[in-house]
């Protein structure tokens, strides 16, 4: 049992690094290069407007 926690916690940890670094990356990549910086703000607007057009209306609770 201490093995199996052990390796779980060792998988969680290394995904967590892995997606640190992935994060890192695509910041440096978007620093680089401003075409897809606009490109990650352009589809985070989309995707705040869809999603506010689907949201239902505060004072309708259905």
């Amino acid at each position: 049992m201490p093995l199996l926690r052990f390796l779980l916690h060792l998988f969680l940890f290394i995904g967590a690094l892995a997606a640190a670094s992935v994060l890192v990356l695509s910041i440096l990549l978007m620093l680089r290069f401003p075409p897809l910086l606009l490109a990650v703000v352009l589809a985070c607007w989309m995707l705040s407007r869809v999603l506010r057009l689907l949201r239902p209306d505060q004072g309708n609770p259905t």
